[in-house]
């Protein structure tokens, strides 16, 4: 993984010469050697990349490369950022400091020039050594190495079926009704995609072999599609399945050229009904080059031939056919588990013989051990297939006590390869900008659900992501491209949505644990990071050796007393360029004065998270500003409620996360300063100076939470033309888009609070791509539909006070997913919602709509909803008959309703017919 590291070096020494050049004086010409020494590396990075499994020595060679790189980057941007400071100083004293100091600068450079020599140098003999390892100057072919023959002993035969296949019976049936019905949907291609061990393939052999299927076609073919197939062998294969493999046809095929055996395959398939399974495809590329052998779906149509496909990633299936109907596999639920595990470890648990059964013990224990698989079938029959030769307890609690270990190595009897190495697989085929930011995922503790947003700002903290130049379009903002990576990765089954906002965001993603396990060893591997836990202060992340070079990444897993751990074991990690801390329960450390040794050892950092770690409410020590590199800096629910004026040498900071739990933080005027801010979470309050700070500068920023009103003129928001998040919580500001003619055209997200009537129009024209609109405070009347945006996905209204049903309005939005209407913002009696009204809408909320009596729903509208609550409308009466009609309801929660509308909706109520449908009613509080 020394690509990726070498890329962003390069990219970052070409920003600095571009724009920054004037702070690489006298180095510039060495700094520009090195980056002509590292581009010349790039060229043969990814076939060393690949091949290193095969050699443990080209593995360190890749090792020092790694370390050059990142020693490059430390020497470069640490003088850089001096040089900056020093041009920044200011005033009389300190220009005759600067001259005073001209001596030292001169020896400095000196220093630096060397530093840059040697490691030319250090990359010139590596760049030499290439011809020892075979090392190409070009994409290098994989099927020479470890992962390319480990594909091969994956390969799948049609004819060899597993038995004790459990819990697929609903997928066959499902699968066999896309495929034996020709006009389902127009589905001409259909796809079983999820992460490996799954069981893509067996699933596909069983609907391969199902009666159904084989009466449905006139041939059936079954072709296993390795990693670098060629395209021809894969065409023949399947024309000698289809037809008859006479001899006569086997020397016509050798007699052919390639573009004939495509042609006669594609012509098989448009006058016979054909059934082709293409097993295990793993890019685009490779559907690319065997597609001219296929018909197009509009051809497959004709006499109904079709494509069954397995695939990791589903973007090939998406690509093949966008229609396609793809066919997602989940991990096995606790009881199917269990009974797959049984089937392979105690073949006669049935038995009626009390010697065939397992001990209670013993089943204790494989349960544990069925739950560590995490529902993953390949996991699980790899387990059952080890424990069935040891019939002890003794045996079993000895697999029990290192379960990943023995899943990392067992073999099941139909898998010529381990867990971890199936796993693997899908890391070996991740593009190359791909893999940092999977192995940063490492950081997270297991069965964490790790939030989207944060993750994305890590990444673009650590340097890890590059910017993208679209041709016409200028630069990709950094976080859309980390966006696309996180949705690859999802796409290739490496991680997994937990949860969805209301316009569609992941939210939240997890991993599954022996995902994670892959993870953390190959992070290990490649000395990406070192995890530390204080729960067991003894124990890292592996007990190997580790890799060459020096950690430049820890992670702390604490517990509650931080005090005897923390500090100490910081102190001599000196290239460290991120800390992140992660605890179940409050982390709590004595004086924040014991940090001052890590920010005064670790000045390479880039990424410091300290959230949730705990003390008395206290002043964050100056030295801080030591951290002149820091990207990242979150403070969240720290309780600080100081910070330093040194606060204010943090030019590089991107993100900064000052939610500390303390409403007020005295907060030094040194934020505009900081102008290369994208986040800037802001306390309720940020203290008493009457200094007014000035925010222009912060042409970058994304996120701006709480803005600080008593401290800036509106003037200063105005001129943040790249908000895409923006949160006023003061209800004294008044209304900014009333006063001003600002427009802030990509802000997607407001949340806002004013005591002065809003107005929705000028809001609607101020944020013409407005996603999430949260108002709390007095709105005289709704707009016409046609004048609030389009894309508006969700709306919550809190005091508005309007008289005026405002249904007519807002179910007219075509894209409205998420509606509450909160304490007063209603304050007629009646709300009607009409047929083909809110078309989109999931989730409503009607909360402390004090004078709300009767609610109407025609039939048809609402069409989608799927969670409705309604709360503390203690007037209504009843809830709308055609609620019956709405079959997408799966959750309804009443809350703060008085006991006569419950009991008229419970089971045996005169109008649970109503709610009967609903799989989820849910009462709270409705008992006065």
């Amino acid at each position: 993984m020394a690509k990726p590291i070498v890329d962003f070096t390069v990219q970052k020494i070409n920003d600095l010469l571009i724009d920054e050049a004037l702070f690489l004086y006298g180095v510039k010409d060495k700094v520009q050697s090195l980056r002509t020494e590292l581009r010349m590396m790039e060229s043969y990075l990814q076939d060393a990349d690949r091949k290193q499994d095969e050699d443990e020595s080209l593995k360190n060679w890749i090792s020092e490369i790694r370390e050059a790189a990142y020693d490059s980057d430390d020497v470069i941007e640490a003088y850089a950022l001096k040089e900056a400071s020093r041009r920044n100083m200011t005033g009389t004293l300190n220009r005759i400091k600067r001259f005073v100091s001209i001596i030292n600068r001169l020896i400095e450079i000196h220093q630096v020039g060397s530093q840059v020599d040697g490691i030319i140098s250090r990359i010139t003999s590596l760049t030499k050594s290439l011809k020892t390892f075979g090392i190409k100057s070009e994409i290098g072919e994989a099927s020479s190495s470890i992962h390319g023959r480990n594909k091969a002993l994956r390969r799948s035969y049609s004819h060899v079926i597993e038995e004790d296949i459990i819990g697929v019976e609903n997928d066959v049936n499902i699968l066999e009704s896309y495929l034996v019905d020709n006009n389902n949907k127009g589905c001409k291609i259909v796809a079983i995609w999820g992460m490996g061990g799954l069981g893509k393939t067996t699933l596909a052999k069983k609907v391969y072999h199902s009666t159904k299927v084989r009466q449905n076609f006139e041939s059936l073919a079954w072709a296993y599609i390795s990693q670098h197939c060629q395209a021809r062998d894969v065409w023949e294969g399947i024309l000698l399945k289809l037809l008859s493999p006479s001899k006569e046809l086997r020397e016509e095929l050798v007699s052919m050229k390639d573009e004939e055996v495509a042609k006669k395959l594609y012509q098989v398939q448009v006058e016979k009904k054909c059934l082709v399974v293409l097993d295990d495809i793993w890019s685009v590329g490779t559907w690319n080059n065997l597609s001219p052998g296929f018909p197009n779906e509009r051809s497959l149509s004709v006499v109904g031939s079709k494509i069954l496909l397995t695939t990791r990633n589903t973007d090939v299936a998406l690509h093949m056919d966008s229609t396609c109907y793809r066919h997602e596999l989940s991990c096995l639920n606790e009881d199917d588990s269990w009974e797959c595990f049984l089937k392979k470890a105690c073949p006669k648990h049935d038995d009626p013989d009390p010697d065939s059964r397992i001990s209670t013990e013993m089943e204790k224990l494989g349960r544990e051990m069925v739950g560590r698989c995490g529902g993953l079938p390949l996991a699980i029959i790899v387990l059952g297939g080890l424990l069935a030769s040891k019939p002890t307890f003794y045996e079993w609690d000895t697999v029990r006590q290192n379960i990943n270990s023995y899943l990392r190595k067992a073999k099941g009897k139909e898998q010529l390869l381990g867990v971890s190495e199936v796993l693997a697989l899908s890391y070996y085929e991740l593009p190359y900008q791909l893999k940092p930011c999977f192995l940063h995922l490492a950081h997270f503790p297991e069965n964490l659900e790790i939030q989207t947003k944060k993750l994305i700002r890590t990444w673009v903290a650590e340097g890890i992501i590059s910017s993208v130049q679209n041709a016409g379009d200028g630069e990709e903002a950094l976080e859309d491209v980390a966006q696309r990576y996180l949705t690859e990765l999802i796409e290739r089954c490496m991680i997994q949505v937990v949860e969805k906002s209301s316009t569609g965001r992941i939210r939240t993603v997890q991993m599954h644990n022996l995902m994670r396990d892959l993870c953390v060893s190959k992070a290990y591997e490649e000395n990406f990071l070192e995890i530390i836990d204080s729960r067991n202060a003894d124990q890292t992340s592996t007990s190997k050796a580790r890799p060459i070079g020096k950690v430049r990444r820890i992670v702390l897993y604490l517990d509650q007393d931080v005090d005897r751990f923390f500090p100490r074991h910081l102190k001599s990690h000196h290239h460290l360029r991120s800390i992140l801390c992660y605890h179940e329960k409050t982390a709590r450390l004595s004086e924040w004065s014991l940090m001052k040794s890590v920010f005064k050892k670790c000045k390479l950092l880039r990424v410091l998270n300290l959230e949730g770690i705990q003390c008395q409410m206290g002043k964050l020590p100056k030295e801080i500003g030591f951290l002149i590199h820091l990207r990242f800096l979150s403070l969240r629910n720290t309780k600080i409620d100081e910070l330093p004026n040194s606060i204010g040498n943090l030019k590089c900071l991107q993100t900064l996360d000052l939610l500390t739990g303390n409403s007020t933080v005295q907060i030094p005027n040194v934020i505009g300063n900081m102008e290369k801010l994208r986040h800037l979470y802001l306390p309720e309050s940020c203290g008493n100076g009457i200094e007014k700070w000035q925010l222009s500068n912060l042409k970058n920023l994304q996120t701006l939470v709480n803005f600080p009103a008593e401290k800036c003129d509106v003037k200063d928001l105005m001129k943040l033309t790249s908000l895409r998040k923006l949160v006023i919580d003061d209800p004294n500001y008044g209304d900014i888009f009333k006063s001003t003619n600002v427009t802030f055209n990509h802000l997607e997200s407001l949340f806002y609070v004013s005591s002065e009537d809003i107005s929705i129009l000028e809001v609607s024209a101020g944020c013409p791509n407005l996603y999430k609109l949260h108002i709390e405070g007095p709105i005289s009347n709704l707009p016409q539909p046609n004048q609030i945006s389009s894309k508006l996905a969700k709306l919550k209204l809190q005091g508005s006070g309007l008289v005026a049903d405002p249904m007519t309005t807002l179910e007219k939005l075509p894209n409205l997913r998420l509606l509450e209407l909160q304490l007063d913002s209603f304050l007629g009696k009646q709300m009607v919602c009409s047929s083909k009204g809110f078309p989109q809408l999931r989730s409503l909320v009607l909360s402390d709509l004090s004078n709300l009596e009767q609610w109407k729903v025609e039939k048809g509208a609402m069409c989608c909803l799927g969670k409705l609550e309604i709360s503390n409308c203690t007037k209504l009466e009843v809830v709308p008959e055609e609620i019956r009609f709405v079959s997408s309801l799966k959750d309804l929660e009443i809350r703060s309703m008085f006991a006569a509308f419950r009991i008229k909706l419970e089971k045996g109520g005169d109008e649970h017919y109503k709610v009967q449908h609903v799989p989820s009613l849910v009462f709270r509080y409705c008992d006065y």
